[in-house]
């Protein structure tokens, strides 16, 4: 018989490195969300192939170490000698409370500064924290779905089994039902327990977005850049979260049409602008492939705003139209000079709950953007 026994024993100091390790990655998860709204703007990592790595600061640690005071001068750390256990010594952090940094501000300074380490982070890396925000606002189960999905839920619970299930609550339950008291545990071979899973298939929500962006000649590179970038990160994080989703792309001038990824991602256009091209277009699509009874739909757009004066009264009724099929319609206006846009000042009178709409004038609000649109809420307001 192979007996087991039970012992207590402190193994935070057998995963010293690990714990080092975790809290290492715990510094550099922080730094990233710290820097995301840079990082997901950030052109060389988004025109790479994905193996892009860049280096972002985290603060470095210091080991402690004792020193003797030979100057017997006035340092950290001592005080009256009144303190008690509990006691707040400072509050906030530096450079956070209101006063410049040592370098920051006007002037050189004179202060030393922080240590700083840079750590190397991957595209997957940003991906994790940027999509654990993101997430499909008002996303419904349809009546008719007709697409599936397999998931593996663990559901028994079995004699025999692989060790890498084994489950130990209900293994020691079991010991502990054969201990006496005042006796030692001992878990035999007919305790174990393990964990057996089924693959279970369920109908999953179907949903479409509709990827549209001016392509006319007005928009410029910081226009262009603004919106792929958008979309780039929309794209990976549709595929990332969910299983059933469809993104089809249009682009549009004067007139629309739909393209495919790699055109809609790097072929430009030119001509003059009717943003209802696209919303017709669109609109056309839903009701010949998309019944919103089958479909979560999500329609959005980008544009600089340079919009024919004359269309603007035919967008704000398209928008109605595709907002009453649509679980939310984002339109995005990249007004980096903020010039006055009538496309968007009709925009703003209109009350549709399933409607957002968000200006970016500076690249690092793209990040806003994102939380803006994929959100249950309107999570982030434009500046």
């Amino acid at each position: 018989m192979v007996e087991f026994t039970l012992q207590r024993e402190d193994w935070s100091l057998h995963r010293k490195g690990h714990i080092d390790q975790e809290r290492h990655r715990e510094k550099v998860r922080e730094a990233i969300r710290e820097h995301l709204a840079d990082l997901v703007s950030d052109e060389s990592l988004i025109m790479s192939d994905g193996k892009q790595i860049i280096k972002i600061p985290i603060r470095s640690l210091e080991e402690y170490r004792i020193r003797y005071n030979f100057q017997k001068g006035k340092h950290v750390g001592t005080g009256s000698g009144d303190t008690a256990v509990g006691d707040l010594v400072a509050r906030g952090k530096p450079d956070t409370d209101g006063q410049p940094g040592p370098g920051q501000g006007e002037g050189a300074g004179s202060e030393p500064g922080v240590d700083y380490a840079e750590a190397e982070v991957t595209l997957d890396d940003i991906q994790q924290e940027l999509f654990r925000e993101l997430e499909l606002p008002d996303l419904a189960e349809k009546d008719e779905a007709d697409m599936v999905v397999d998931t593996v839920e663990f559901r028994d619970v079995r004699k025999k089994g692989i060790t890498a299930n084994i489950d130990k609550k209900r293994t020691l339950l079991q010991a502990l039902r054969h201990a006496k008291k005042d006796d030692r545990v001992v878990i035999t071979p007919d305790d174990l327990r393990y964990k057996t899973w089924e693959t279970i298939v369920k109908p999953d929500s179907n949903a479409v977005i509709l990827a549209m962006m001016d392509l006319s000649g007005s928009m410029g590179l910081f226009e262009k850049y603004c919106a792929r970038t958008f979309f780039f990160w929309m794209t990976r994080f549709l595929r990332t979260k969910y299983a059933n989703v469809q993104i089809r792309y249009i682009a549009h001038h004067t007139e629309a049409h739909e393209v495919d990824e790699e055109y809609f991602f790097t072929k430009g256009e030119s001509g003059g602008t009717i943003c209802s091209s696209a919303y017709q277009y669109a609109l056309d699509m839903v009701n010949r492939e998309y019944p919103p009874e089958r479909y979560n739909i999500y329609p959005i757009h980008f544009s600089d705003g340079d919009n024919l004066t004359s269309d603007n009264e035919k967008c704000v009724q398209l928008v109605k139209e595709l907002s009453s099929v649509s679980r939310m319609f984002g339109y995005a206006e990249v007004n980096q000079y903020s010039r006055s846009s009538t496309l968007m000042s009709a925009y703003g009178k209109l009350q549709i709950p399933r409607f957002r709409t968000y200006v970016i004038r500076d690249k690092s609000e793209i990040y806003g953007a994102l939380r803006h649109f994929f959100s249950q809420q309107q999570g982030v307001k434009s500046a």
